[in-house]
């Protein structure tokens, strides 16, 4: 995987609609800790075991003062959908032009980031932001089904 970005980078900054056709701004997490995922495609085997893991961990990781973000770059419509057939309790972001999964390095590069930008998906990377808009922890690998445990071990 081939993010440029580091813990102690400061997070970049985005803005993008969110599942309940909201504009969700990087900004208006500042104070609190941003858990920041990117996934591929909704609704596909690995990608739901991921987010459901967040979902089933959310109090707990709330409790350790931190939101949930999901990014992907299906439209606002596939993440209503992924969300309301899941509960899900945090808000997905529609990053339909990679612009976002660019600024964080998740869109591939070479011909994998080509391949990656017809396609529409990005790599599979959490970013773990400090109140600040700092990263504290890049997570290149997650374990979908136990996303979420491992996100609470770092916070």
């Amino acid at each position: 995987m081939g993010t440029h970005l580091k813990p102690g980078d400061p997070a970049p900054e985005f803005a993008a609609p969110a599942t309940d056709g909201r504009l969700l701004r990087s900004t208006d997490y500042l104070g609190r800790k941003l858990v920041l995922y990117f996934y591929p495609m909704d609704d596909t085997p690995g990608c739901t075991k991921q987010a459901c893991s967040l979902r089933d961990t959310s109090a707990s990781i709330a409790a350790r003062g931190a939101a949930i973000v999901g990014v992907s770059a299906q439209g606002s419509e596939s993440h209503q959908r992924f969300t309301e057939k899941y509960s899900l309790n945090f808000p997905l972001l529609a990053d339909t032009d990679l612009k976002i999964a660019k600024a964080y390095g998740v869109a591939g590069s070479g011909l994998s980031g080509l391949l990656r930008s017809v396609a529409k998906v990005s790599e599979r990377v959490t970013f773990i932001i400090d109140e600040n808009g700092r990263i504290s922890h890049i997570i290149d690998d997650p374990d979908c089904p136990d996303h979420g445990e491992e996100v609470l071990a770092l916070l």
